[in-house]
C-alpha cells in the first residue's frame, strides 16, 4: 500500500535553509504568479490572470482586457487572489491567520510548484472519489481546484 502521509514533509520546514512559514511560502509563490502573470507568452500569462479574474479582484475586465494591461499586475492582486483561494476575505486577514494552519493547506501551490513531481499521480474529478480510492490504495491526497490527485509515494 503506498504511503497516506505526506511526501515532502522533511522538506517543508525550510525554504532555502531558512525557516519556513506558510505566509512566507504564499508571498515567494505569489512573486512567482506576479512574474508569470506579466509574461509574454500567452500560456503562462493567462492561467495567472484567469485566476484574478475568478477571485473577483477585477471584475469589471474580461481575461483579454486585463492581458493587455499585464504589466500593472503586482504583488498584492495577487497575494489579495490567493488568499481568496484559501477562503479568506483579504491578504491581510489571511496572513494573520495562515500561520496557525497547517502546511498541509498550501499543498496545491506546492503541487503547482511541481513539488511532488518525482511521485506518481493519479487524478480524481472530486475529493470524496479520491479519499474512496485512497482507502483502498494509499495515497496523499491534494485538492487542486475542483480535482483531487492522489500522490503515490513509499
Amino acid at each position: 500500500m503506498w504511503s497516506t502521509s505526506h511526501p515532502l514533509f522533511k522538506q517543508l520546514s525550510t525554504i532555502a535553509g531558512e525557516p519556513c512559514c506558510n505566509s512566507e511560502f504564499l508571498r515567494r509563490h505569489a512573486r512567482r504568479l506576479v512574474r508569470d502573470g506579466r509574461a509574454d507568452q500567452p500560456s503562462k500569462a493567462l492561467p495567472v490572470l484567469r485566476r484574478v479574474i475568478d477571485a473577483g479582484l477585477m471584475p469589471e475586465l474580461a481575461v483579454t482586457d486585463l492581458y493587455g494591461v499585464r504589466e500593472t499586475l503586482q504583488l498584492k492582486h495577487i497575494l489579495h487572489m490567493l488568499a481568496r483561494e484559501l477562503g479568506f476575505p483579504n491578504w491581510d486577514i489571511c496572513k494573520q491567520e495562515i500561520d496557525l494552519r497547517e502546511t498541509a493547506v498550501l499543498d496545491r501551490y506546492r503541487f503547482e510548484q511541481g513539488q511532488f513531481g518525482d511521485f506518481e499521480q493519479n487524478w480524481f474529478p472530486d475529493e470524496p472519489t479520491a479519499r474512496a480510492w485512497q482507502q483502498a490504495n494509499g495515497g496523499y491526497i491534494v485538492n487542486y481546484g475542483k480535482q483531487a490527485v492522489a500522490i503515490l509515494a513509499r
